[in-house]
């Protein structure tokens, strides 16, 4: 009796170990393929021991810089408006550390930090300001305080359904039941993500349905090594919102907020357990929210746009577009 449940727990060892040297295999082989089926867009560049993946193209001034949100899209989040930008003047899109291609750092990952090494990364790669800078959700921060140390290269801004400092009091700070559900599913993949558990669940992933596919399939390539960059950045993320609370005066430079009005579907509504009234009044504080972000500069514009959800730049890559040529052609027309 002694001899065989021996047995079962050599056996059980056995096949542990059997799945883990498996899945070890599994993760090292798939971030073997992503690097020659998807590699890094633009250059890597040389920031002092570490690269960051910086993607400039066209020509011509003020230079546009996109910031994208909290995800693991880098510089693809900005794919469906990158090249459109670059036929009107130099448009560069990058990915913050460990996203994507770029390495990751021992740093902590907030606002300040963030700002340092985009502000490295374009100095070592040679581009030069003016910019215009366009972030998207919580790249909306991410600008401010860019703007806030290195101001005197900010000539204009665009915040696409960019997050407010104040959002978490004005929000109640209160997380629905899915989206904490999605966090502890991204902790425990991350804290399995040696074993290739990361990437055994994005390999039935279809990515969001907003995105064109081969996005989808580039970063769910990359999901593996951006996982816990990003969740560096979220966990920070209280701290980068305080930051850019600090400096909300951006005198007379152009700004555009565009703000995504469509409505919160059924599904959604159910997934996050809103009513039709807590869905309603979440609307109003976001627009209030979107206003106040407006008053931040003598010059600015304001768009609801109510077919696009929070992704407006791939629900509508046309308005961001636009939203960018009117804030470079406000920053030529002032400097000529």
């Amino acid at each position: 009796m002694k001899q065989r449940i021996i047995n079962v727990f050599l056996v059980i060892f056995a096949l542990i170990m059997l799945v883990t040297i498996t899945g070890v295999i599994y993760e090292i082989s798939g971030r073997r393929q992503a690097a020659q089926a998807y590699p890094p867009p633009g250059k890597l560049v040389d920031i002092g021991g570490r690269r960051i993946q910086l993607d400039c193209r066209g020509t011509g001034s003020p230079a546009v810089v996109f910031e994208s949100g909290l995800d693991m899209s880098g510089s693809l989040s900005w794919s469906m408006v990158h090249d459109e930008v670059a036929k009107l003047t130099r448009a560069c899109a990058y990915s913050r550390a460990g996203i994507m291609w770029s390495d990751p750092t021992d740093a902590h990952q907030n606002g300040k930090s963030i700002a340092e090494d985009l502000h490295k990364t374009l100095g070592k790669a040679g581009e030069q300001g003016p910019f215009v800078l366009v972030g998207h959700s919580l790249g909306g921060p991410y600008i401010m305080t860019f703007t806030k140390y290195f101001g005197k290269e900010v000539a204009g801004l665009v915040f696409v359904d960019a997050s407010h400092p104040d959002q978490m009091q004005l929000s109640n700070g209160e997380k629905p039941i899915a989206l904490k559900l999605m966090e502890f599913r991204n902790r425990l993949s991350a804290a399995l993500n040696w074993a290739g558990a990361v990437r055994a669940v994005t390999a039935y992933d279809k990515g969001e349905l907003n995105r064109p596919a081969w996005v989808n399939q580039a970063v769910n390539a990359y999901r593996s090594t951006s996982l816990d960059s990003m969740l560096k950045e979220k966990d920070a993320s209280e701290e980068t919102l305080a930051e850019a609370g600090t400096f909300r005066q951006l005198r007379d430079r152009p700004v555009f907020v565009l703000t995504a009005m469509a409505r919160f579907t059924d599904q959604t509504r159910a997934e996050w357990k809103m009513t039709t009234e807590q869905a309603k009044k979440s609307k109003e504080t976001w627009i209030l929210m979107q206003d106040d972000i407006a008053t931040w500069s003598s010059h600015s514009q304001h768009q609801l746009i109510p077919d696009a959800n929070h992704y407006i730049q791939f629900d509508r890559p046309d308005i961001v577009i636009a939203a960018v040529r009117s804030v470079v052609d406000k920053v030529r027309k002032n400097r000529d």
